[in-house]
Order: structure tokens, then C-alpha cells, then sequence
């Protein structure tokens, strides 16, 4: 089977954990080993996440006074390029006889896309409450809640196109492992003179894998994070997890924008699109996801 399998950034980089290259190379080493497994059965096209890691970058680049602080178009492409390296090079170890390569990737969107105005997306770093309305009042920043803590939101416009589809399908049909769309791609839009330009936002990596997963005729689109499963009543007495589900059933269902929403939104348009299967689980669990033993599995 070709499978399109979307790592979260939260997966690569978990949540409490010093945001180092060490502890990213640790867990992107041992996602790789789940990966490795994988491939040695099916074909795979990797997306993962970026929110922690260009969180990050946008810290350093606040940073350094002398310049202003580069746009979060650079910035995603910054984290696409580190976590495909570490991706890449983690896999390669893993498979030495494999061919695998790692595409930046933009993603267009609309310019007039409402998110624009009214920014969604977390990304990097959880904070308090003081230190939250220290960045929103010295940086502009819009601040949301995450159970407790704070951290950045910023807009998260629709994927509309992928201008590299024609090269990851060359790369993919010829067997190579790609590692493409981190972070949801960088987004770029076009203008009326037809030429790309990139704007400051971060797409939903979780919906540019659903188009990315239609457009490459996966058979099953695997998305891979620190949870299990899809869970109804999370953290009340009623929490249970999911282990099928249809779409219709799931989006009768309120899920949360931050976390299992985009998800549960990915997997649903997959398979709408496709009549095909979409899966939600944990990294840990992805060869049993896969034959049917754990996480979530959506249908028609």
C-alpha cells in the first residue's frame, strides 16, 4: 500500500521536554524505528509537524535586534529543512539501502482566507499567564489558552495547491521514501501576475496531508501523534477511545480546535474524497494502526 503517514510536531518534540537538538534527534531516532517498519511493507510518504520547532525559530529570531525578525513563511521553511534532516537521517540509518529524500514544499493559500484575521494555530513554547500578556503587549502576539498555560496563535488559512505535486509524484512513483509539507508546507500565495509569494502564517499540517494524501492516490492516510486513538469524553469519567468510526459519526462530534480537531477534519476529507481509509493513533502503535490493531480507523 502507498501510505501518506503525518507525524505531529508534538510526537517529535513532547510537551515539558528541553527543546534541544539531542532530544529532537532522540525522538525523531526512535520515530524512524517505527517508520523503518513500515517501509519495509509499504510505501511511504512522510509530513510531520512543526508547531514546537518554528515556535522555536521565532524566539531566536525575535531574538537577535539587529534585523527584523524573519517572516513565518522563512521560518517554516527553516523547520521543514531541520526536521526532514533529522527525519532523513534517522531513516537512512535505519534503512542504508533505501532511497529517500527530503522536498521543500510550499503550500498556496488565499490571500483573502479569514483566517488572517483571526489567528488559530498554536505554535512553540507553552507559557504563563504574565508571561503571555508580556509577549502579547511587547510583541503583538495573539495569546490563547492551553489547559492551563498560554502560547502563541497565529492564522492557519485552508491548503489550496501544491505547486511541487508534480515533483513528489515523479519521486514517489520512482519508490523513493519522501519527506515533504512540514508543517503543513510554506505557505505562499499567487498573485495576479502569477508569481509566488510567501506570507505570514502556518497551514494545518493535518489538512495539507489530507490534500496531499488525495492527490497522491494514498491508499490510507496514517496520522501519527502522542495519543491512542481518538477519544470521546476526554478527561471525564466517560473518556473511552474510538477504534472505528465513519465520518458522519465523527463530525457529529465537537472535537478540540488545538489538538484532535484538525485530525478528525483530515481524516474525514480523505475519505470523503477517496471512499478510502484514514487513521488516527499513536506513534509508538503505527505498525498496529496499520493492520487494524489500535488507534482510531475512519471509513465511508
Amino acid at each position: 500500500m502507498r501510505l501518506l503517514v503525518a507525524l505531529g510536531g508534538n510526537a517529535l518534540l513532547r510537551r515539558g521536554e528541553p527543546a534541544d537538538a539531542a532530544t529532537q534527534r532522540r525522538n525523531v531516532e526512535d520515530a524512524a524505528a517505527g517508520l523503518a517498519e513500515l517501509a519495509a511493507e509499504h510505501d511511504l510518504v512522510i509530513t510531520h509537524g512543526n508547531g514546537p520547532q518554528v515556535g522555536l525559530l521565532a524566539l531566536q529570531s525575535e531574538s537577535y535586534r539587529d534585523v527584523t525578525p524573519y517572516p513565518l513563511d522563512v521560518l517554516g521553511a527553516e523547520s521543514e529543512g531541520m526536521v526532514g534532516h533529522l527525519l532523513e537521517l534517522a531513516l537512512r540509518n535505519q534503512m542504508p539501502e533505501r532511497d529517500i529524500a527530503t522536498l521543500l514544499t510550499e503550500t498556496v493559500v488565499d490571500p483573502d482566507d479569514p483566517a488572517f484575521t483571526t489567528p488559530t494555530k498554536p505554535i512553540g513554547p507553552v507559557y504563563s499567564g504574565a508571561e503571555a500578556t508580556r509577549l502579547r503587549d511587547e510583541r503583538g502576539w495573539v495569546m490563547g489558552r492551553d489547559g492551563d498555560r498560554y502560547r502563541r496563535l497565529v492564522p492557519s488559512p485552508e491548503p489550496r495547491a501544491i505547486p511541487e505535486l508534480r515533483s513528489l509524484r515523479l519521486l514517489v512513483d520512482a519508490g523513493v521514501l519522501v519527506i515533504c509539507a512540514g508543517g503543513g508546507g510554506i505557505p505562499v500565495t499567487v498573485g495576479a501576475d502569477g508569481r509566488l509569494r510567501g506570507v505570514e502564517g502556518v497551514v494545518d499540517k493535518d489538512l495539507t496531508a489530507a490534500l496531499l494524501a488525495r492527490r497522491l492516490d494514498a491508499d490510507l492516510l496514517l496520522m501519527l501523534t502522542d495519543v491512542d486513538a481518538v477519544h470521546l469524553g476526554w478527561g471525564t469519567e466517560d473518556d473511552h477511545a474510538l477504534r472505528e468510526a465513519t465520518v458522519d459519526e465523527l463530525r457529529a462530534v465537537d472535537f478540540a480546535a488545538g489538538s484532535m480537531g484538525p485530525k478528525v477534519e483530515a481524516a474525514c476529507r480523505f475519505v470523503d474524497g477517496t471512499g478510502r481509509t484514514a487513521a488516527i493513533g499513536a506513534l509508538g502503535d503505527a505498525g498496529r494502526i496499520v493492520r487494524g490493531e489500535a488507534g482510531t480507523l475512519v471509513r465511508a
